[in-house]
């Protein structure tokens, strides 16, 4: 099914020294296996925007964090659930999903900003703050672990943040962990009084204005796409601000032909394979978390079904109310809990 010059010739817009026909080669042997297990274990593969992009070659869904929980939802026919990306969106599978065994193939893949925010800290917190905010609402970016999301009231992706927030009956908004995102939200709901939790993402924090200005200035109109979790010096030179999949759909309509992705290197690979036609620079970092899952991970996994993502009852229904509060305060996308739609 994988030719390995074909396989070459599409991957090498990512990266050319890396994908020659002789890795490629490899490559096929690996992807034809995977496919052969997903098929013996009815299972359905997801993987995050910024995955290894061979990974994409054997993902039936690609997207970010509010795509792929939709995904998760929704899948109804397999049995198996292999998400490639990080601990905590496994576990957002395992919520929304729960009938379905969700694989993790590596279990190191965790994230540096989930591990900000603790759910005993978190508790403390809330209780610290109620008594100074009697209408405190709790808000926590899906970047955050199932235990931290059940005690939340509602989650956001950075797609939604701001509409999550501004829909929010409190004045009052514990954000958490993501201090930039709270900042930005901040800016664009200025009504509420939004108090930040001091977490971050490092990929997202090392990124520096001076990386940017350089390349804008070396390519005079390029569009400037940043993600929201970047500093907020990164921030003022956007042309826009958007989740990875709002970068994706804005290259993919815009008229112009160069762009810059301000965001974990992934993307940037992504970008390079899905609209060939445009050109895309970087001034990114590398999420280590996010390239451990290799295709041989997923084979892994499939032949062993494991590692195993499980919650406690608990835990999981408590952070199923947040996930759901999500998608009640969010008018334009479908819940993936309980199939409710949320229209304009």
């Amino acid at each position: 099914m994988f030719d390995p010059i074909q396989l070459s010739q599409k991957l090498a817009r990512a990266d050319r020294t890396f994908y020659t026909q002789e890795v490629c080669a490899e490559m096929v042997l690996k992807l034809e296996r995977i496919l052969q297990l997903k098929r013996e274990r009815s299972a359905v593969i997801l993987a995050h925007n910024y995955q290894r992009p061979e990974i994409f070659e054997v993902a039936d869904y690609t997207g970010d964090s509010l795509g792929l929980s939709l995904n998760a939802a929704e899948v109804e026919d397999a049995e198996v659930i292999v998400f490639c990306g990080v601990h905590f969106m496994a576990e957002t599978a395992k919520v929304v999903n729960p009938s379905k065994t969700v694989l993790l193939p590596n279990l190191q893949a965790g994230c540096s900003l989930a591990d900000t925010a603790d759910a005993d800290d978190l508790a403390k917190r809330i209780v610290a703050l109620r008594l100074v905010h009697d209408d405190l609402g709790v808000v926590c970016y899906v970047n955050t672990t199932a235990a931290v999301k059940a005690l939340c009231d509602a989650v956001c992706t950075s797609a939604n943040a701001v509409e999550i927030v501004a829909a929010m009956p409190n004045k009052s908004i514990l954000f958490l962990p993501d201090r930039n995102l709270a900042a930005y939200v901040a800016k664009q709901v200025p009504e509420k009084e939004v108090i930040p939790w001091d977490g971050y993402c490092y990929v997202h924090q090392e990124i520096a204005a001076e990386s940017v200005i350089t390349v804008r200035d070396h390519h005079p109109g390029i569009k400037i796409l940043v993600h929201p979790e970047c500093r907020d010096d990164v921030l003022r030179l956007a042309d826009a601000a958007l989740s990875t999949s709002g970068m994706v759909k804005y290259a993919q309509k815009s008229d112009a032909m160069e762009f810059l992705a301000v965001t974990e290197c992934g993307l940037s690979d992504l970008l390079a394979i899905e609209v060939p036609n445009k050109r895309f620079y970087r001034a990114c970092k590398i999420c280590r978390f996010m390239k451990m899952i290799t295709l041989d991970d997923i084979i892994a996994s499939l032949e062993n079904l494991q590692p195993e993502i499980t919650l406690p009852d608990s835990v999981r229904a408590g952070a199923e109310a947040s996930i759901h509060r999500m998608f009640e305060l969010t008018r334009t996308v479908r819940s993936p809990i309980g199939g409710a739609a949320f229209c304009q």
